[in-house]
């Protein structure tokens, strides 16, 4: 998405301190709730992925992947029917004192091999009614499309719970403004798009293994309730357990590094008592 979160940040940060001149009291953020939707743009590494069913078991070496950014109109990113089509991060945190936050979240990503690719392969395919049929050491194949189609792309689903350390530097009136870390680790729910072979294509969710992570950031908080955020988020992802046909006993597996930079906005919020 073609937004400048940073160049937001400024402009924010410009017009309201041309306004606040007077340094007052922190705002305390113990047992407040905070809550925030955004978009990401997502990177990951080279990964082997290993095929395995009835007729085939197979190992494609270094295989290629990015994201799939939804391009940019109001109705795709800002349409309650249509805000899980974009690359999205929504999350849910509770402030267990001034410094210490944890939070549940969903970081929805999307993993698209890159077709045409030259890559490594090590099995056999046999029975396919295809060209593929065969016994492969370390020889070279081309990511066909009649070979394979292969994308978490409904999405790379990190369900998360995170555990982040807050820091606030500036406090003006009506700003606050605080860097933070963290770590976290979920669990990966993927709806992969798959066509491999002569099978049907499928695609439905499967809950495919584990994700750990860290995070750090900035936060612009306004008027005590609103904020802008902005994220880098690295981390590992394992999952030996991918659907990719309708029979059970068709599965892949692969493990990679991944990294996000986040874009967010949202509100912090108390239930019941005095602010």
């Amino acid at each position: 998405m073609k937004i400048n979160f940073s160049l937001f940040l400024i402009i924010f940060f410009v017009t309201f301190s041309a306004f606040t001149q007077e340094k007052i009291e922190k705002t305390s953020r113990k047992n407040t709730f905070y809550a925030y939707w955004g978009w990401n743009r997502g990177f990951y590494s080279t990964s082997d992925i290993h095929f395995q069913g009835r007729n085939y078991d197979f190992t494609l070496s270094n295989v290629i992947a990015k994201d799939r950014q939804s391009k940019f109109d109001f109705k795709t990113y800002f349409s309650p029917t249509k805000l899980s089509i974009p690359q999205y991060n929504f999350r849910l945190g509770y402030f267990l004192n001034d410094k210490y936050s944890i939070s549940i979240g969903a970081d929805h990503m999307k993993y698209v091999m890159q077709n045409y690719n030259v890559v490594k392969i090590n099995g056999y395919i046999e029975n396919s009614n295809t060209a593929y049929d065969g016994v492969y050491e370390n020889d070279n194949i081309e990511l066909k499309d009649d070979f394979l189609k292969f994308e978490h792309t409904d999405g790379l689903n990190y369900e998360n719970i995170e555990l982040r350390s807050h820091h606030e530097f500036f406090t003006k009136r009506n700003i606050n403004i605080s860097l933070f870390e963290g770590a976290g680790i979920g669990a990966l729910v993927p709806r992969t798009n798959t066509t491999l072979l002569a099978y049907k294509r499928y695609d439905e969710f499967h809950l495919a293994g584990y994700g750990v992570g860290i995070v750090g950031g900035f936060n612009f908080e306004f008027f005590k309730y609103f904020f802008l955020q902005t994220e880098f988020k690295v981390g590992f992802i394992h999952m030996p357990d991918i659907r990719t046909t309708e029979f059970k006993t068709d599965k892949a597996s692969q493990h990679f590094f991944f990294s996000q930079f986040n874009g967010l906005f949202g509100a912090r919020f108390k239930f019941g008592g005095r602010k």
